[in-house]
């Protein structure tokens, strides 16, 4: 389940998105399509009328939530994103084609009414309320503010967000009302509180980082957590008594912990609803399963490959990282996890937009495919074959390529590991079960290589000072460890700018940047592929659009 926050990229550890078959095996009658996103989606639109009421809407998770506060650097994953969406205020809603519009169950009205300095008005609605009873209030977005905005490093966020450009928050024309005023201007200011917490929550580092550990102590949504059971590991939401909005058609949500082999079996036997299917042999198996269809549009997530280059680290020169990119076949990899369900894979070739969005253009060039060249740029830097692998200074090319434990992962290490023995380097894949693979491997940086996929936004630009700007003191949102002053400054640039295309004229600037300092290798990007109940409306395949739970429910 892929649920996007507007304001920030987050991680998607546990699923691949292709899936590697062997050969060109029959597609099962299931037509590819494009990869590229667009401005439709299907999710089967129905009047909520025309749905029962009652229900329950049955949910995968690859692990339950390390905390449930999404803005804590534990939290900022798919599967936080997936519980709390439901049940947490947002400021803006996406439609198919990525537009944005003031999400008015939680504000009246959101405007910049103000350039110099800039300022944002924030009007919320005068029924909005936590689960508690207690109003939602301008207090709420100034102590998230101030949590957020990076003068504390005892606070353990995710990514600032742009926060550490906000000057103040004060009280408008009464409580329902705040102000935000910048010191710098910040382009992308619409993400900010993609999803906003109660002031007990963000008005100190203690209760920042542990008060929602175990569950969320408050929220807001038309849904509210009712039952966390970790013996089953399950998460049970029912409607939200507090609500003040359209009653949802459903009576439940429940999520439950299954492994990346579990969910298609589950979906045959009728124990889920709805599950991300990657690969033809999947997408044909969950078609023709009873009561099942596959729901598809393109969405901005991709899989790659992270390179650690953290002072000391062995690839800590930019020069060597390019030259093991230049011998992995991208092309190839594309080929071999989306045939038959894509009908031209490509390569994914930039790291800040997707293919489709605008913006998108091919930046990759530092790193085209070409085995000899690599080989030669490796000589030249001193690292010599010596039997199968290369050495310099005594020192093994030997990496480490750490990945949560699933075969899909794993399938796509093989044929790294493959490309990369052509030129002198050896691979050793490692697997990290569970939900450990960030907090205790690649955010401590034992790695040389990590696999995973990022989930991306409608708004992409915020993605630059989360995870492409470098501060050695905060590495928090940077897992490559990689940077460099220039970078840094053009990122300041770009998200100061205020005009749209020239956002994105610079935002293409830092990618060429990013691919020169050879950060990571983008992939390819998500079919956004799903196997959906058929009788489950306003759910299935979002592509950029936002989710209205109020209005998902069953046929009657």
């Amino acid at each position: 389940m892929r649920i996007r926050s507007l304001g920030a990229r987050f991680a998607i550890p546990c699923v691949a998105v292709g899936l590697i078959v062997a050969g060109c095996a029959d597609n099962g009658g299931v037509t590819p399509g494009t990869s590229t996103v667009g401005s439709t989606n299907d999710i089967n639109p129905k009047d909520p009328s025309e749905l029962r009421d009652g229900g329950n809407l049955r949910l995968a998770l690859t692990a339950l939530p390390e905390t449930f506060n999404y803005l804590h650097i534990d939290g900022g994953d798919a599967d936080t994103s997936s519980v709390i969406s439901p049940t947490m205020p947002t400021s803006f809603t996406s439609d198919a084609a990525g537009e944005l519009t003031v999400d008015h169950d939680y504000f009246t009205d959101v405007q910049l009414t103000n350039t110099s300095p800039q300022q944002i008005t924030y009007t919320i609605n005068p029924k909005a309320v936590w689960s508690d009873g207690s109003p939602i209030t301008w207090e709420d977005l100034r102590s998230q503010a101030a949590a957020l905005s990076g003068r504390d490093n005892r606070f353990l966020v995710s990514a600032t967000i742009g926060f550490e450009r906000v000057e103040k928050v004060e009280r408008g024309v009464d409580d329902r009302q705040a102000i935000v005023t910048f010191n710098k201007p910040y382009s992308e200011w619409k993400g900010q509180f993609g999803f906003l917490y109660p002031k007990e929550t963000t008005a100190t580092p203690e209760a920042f980082n542990d008060r929602d550990r175990n569950g969320l102590a408050v929220s807001a949504g038309p849904f509210v957590i009712t039952q966390i059971d970790r013996g089953q590991n399950r998460i049970t939401l029912g409607r939200n008594p507090k609500w003040w909005g359209a009653t949802p058609r459903l009576d439940s949500i429940t999520f439950s912990v299954l492994d990346s082999t579990a969910t298609l079996p589950a979906v045959q036997n009728n124990e889920l609803d709805y599950s991300y299917m990657s690969g033809i042999e999947n997408v044909t198996a969950a078609r023709n399963a009873k009561n099942v269809v596959i729901r598809r549009t393109p969405e901005p997530s991709w899989s790659h490959l992270t390179f650690n280059g953290a002072p000391g680290a062995l690839l800590d020169d930019a020069k060597l990282r390019v030259a093991i990119s230049k011998a992995i076949d991208r092309q190839g990899l594309a080929n071999a996890a989306q045939n038959g369900v894509v009908d031209n894979p490509k390569p994914l070739n930039n790291h800040i937009f997707v293919a489709g969005q605008k913006g998108y253009q091919d930046n990759a060039a530092p790193i085209a495919y070409d085995p000899d060249a690599a080989a030669r740029m490796l000589d030249e830097l001193g690292w010599k074959l010596n039997g199968d692998v290369r050495e310099k200074d005594g020192r093994k090319l030997e990496l480490r390529d750490v990945m949560y434990q699933q075969d899909l992962w794993v399938q796509t290490a093989q044929i790294v590991q493959q490309n990369l023995a052509k030129v002198g380097v050896k691979l050793d894949i490692q697997t990290v079960p569970g939900s450990g693979l960030f907090k205790n491997v690649i955010d401590p940086g034992n790695f040389d290589i990590a696999q995973f996929s990022w989930n991306g936004s409608v708004l992409p630009l915020g993605a630059l000072p989360q995870t492409y700007a470098y501060d050695p003191n905060n590495l928090q949102g940077n897992k490559a460890r990689i940077g460099s002053p220039e970078l840094n400054a053009l990122i300041e640039q770009t998200i100061a700018e205020l005009d749209p295309q020239k956002a994105i004229d610079l935002a293409n600037k830092c990618d060429q940047m990013i691919w020169e300092e050879g950060y990571s290798i983008p992939l390819y990007q998500a079919s956004g592929t799903y196997a959906v109940r058929d009788n489950l409306a306003n759910w299935g395949a979002f592509g950029l659009a936002s989710p209205d739970y109020t209005k998902v429910g069953f046929l009657k």
